[in-house]
């Protein structure tokens, strides 16, 4: 074909022009070839592609769509046409054929490397659709997937424009090998991290993450190779490097999440100069208190049993048993307790006194809620001590408080006034 366009040629235009025409026609002509591919690709295939993806019933495509995995595949057409046409069009120039064919292969190869990209991302937008995303995230792998595709397609690319083999380059990577440990540190060790922590299951997305050393407290939002980001409960954000999770220590909330209820763990001050026996008089009137009556009645008659039966002398308190009110206090806080619904029945659930200090002798609350919702934890645990705080009184007792200005001032009114 190039000897009859060359005879027909050389009846028309001068012989030092004919090469010049040949290769800039056929050239044009690929062009052309190409655009025309584009075209058809973009145009035709591309929408019909489009329009079942919108049909469909599944999501799965759809993400193919919107990551422009297809458009990418399209703006292949005029790179391949170019690589295949060349040779035919341009048979007796082969140098042209050459250079030409090996920019086509890089452009091939830069534009398929995007659709991959495009690709790895359509995948991580599936998985994501998935419940077990949050429990084993696979954006760290997707993004050394895109490290060692970007790096192979380098080495691809540099050996074309060197005109060398792949395998020529790879031999001269050794002596780089300390330069590109300290250039990928971070990666590869987040890598590492990233494959212990989901392997472990130790940190998911949507869990609780409370990190001090890197003031981070608040819901982990991404897993990436380097980096976890965690939006704190002020709605800043904090950003962890993935190996941290690792070396250092932090704390994950998501064991209180699944088990369905959260810790309320606080002590009442109760002054010890209003601690006492609780005498009969005293004891009739708590009796009115529906969720006490039972204990009471039980406990007086336990008592006086024993104490009838060792003939106990009883006029003096010290000798025998006898109810006290803040033991009769302890026994209402677990009673009510006991008698709220929003209170889980099922786990720890401690009201105990401890060890008396200068401040009083505490009562602790030690239980759990039915909920792990903050603010409703935050509701229950505000109604339960509003509710204690104002029964306390009833049993003669009262809460400690340290005197403050007031307390001064009035002690000091009163002994004026006396």
């Amino acid at each position: 074909m190039h000897d009859q366009i060359a005879k027909w040629l050389a009846g028309l235009v001068p012989k030092s022009f004919i090469e010049p025409i040949i290769i800039g026609g056929g050239v044009l002509l690929t062009l052309v070839a190409s655009w025309l591919a584009y075209e058809l690709s973009k145009r035709l295939l591309l929408k019909a592609i489009t329009k079942v993806t919108e049909s469909t019933e599944t999501t799965w495509d759809d993400h193919l769509v919107e990551r422009g995995v297809f458009k990418g595949m399209a703006n292949l057409a005029p790179a391949v046409v170019i690589y295949l046409v060349l040779p035919t069009i341009l048979a007796g120039y082969p140098t042209v054929t050459t250079v030409l064919r090996r920019l086509a292969l890089i452009a091939m190869i830069i534009i398929g490397l995007s659709v991959a990209s495009a690709l790895l991302n359509a995948v991580l937008d599936i998985y994501q659709s998935f419940k077990s995303a949050k429990q084993i995230p696979i954006k760290a792998v997707i993004q050394v997937t895109k490290v060692v595709l970007y790096c192979v397609a380098a080495i691809i690319l540099l050996a074309l424009v060197l005109d060398k083999t792949p395998l020529y380059l790879l031999s001269g990577l050794g002596a780089f090998a300390a330069v590109l440990l300290i250039i990928f540190k971070d990666p590869i060790l987040g890598l590492v991290a990233g494959i212990q922590l989901s392997a472990n299951k130790m940190v998911a997305i949507g869990d609780w993450l409370e990190m001090p050393t890197h003031s981070a407290d608040g819901e982990v939002i991404e897993i990436a190779l380097t980096t976890v980001k965690v939006r704190n409960w002020d709605m800043t954000i904090t950003t962890i490097p993935t190996y941290d999770l690792i070396s250092k220590s932090f704390k994950n909330w998501r064991g209180m999440t699944e088990s369905g209820g959260r810790r309320i763990v606080r002590s009442i001050n109760i002054d010890l100069n209003t601690v006492g026996y609780a005498d009969d008089a005293t004891l009739d009137r708590l009796a009115r208190i529906e969720i006490l009556r039972e204990y009471i009645e039980t406990r007086r008659a336990e008592i006086k049993a024993y104490n009838d039966e060792q003939g106990i002398d009883t006029s003096c308190p010290v000798n025998g048993r006898h109810m006290t009110n803040i033991g009769t206090f302890r026994a209402y806080v677990a009673a009510y307790l006991r008698a709220n619904p929003m209170i889980h029945k099922d786990m720890t659930f401690l009201v105990r006194l401890l060890e008396p200090t200068k401040h009083g002798v505490p009562i602790q609350i030690y239980v759990f809620t039915a909920t792990t919702e903050w603010a409703v934890y935050e509701g229950i645990q505000a109604d339960v001590f509003d509710h204690l705080m104002a029964a306390i009184p009833e049993f003669g007792l009262r809460a400690y408080q340290e005197p403050a200005g007031l307390d001064f001032r009035t002690g000091l009114s009163q002994s004026r006034s006396a």
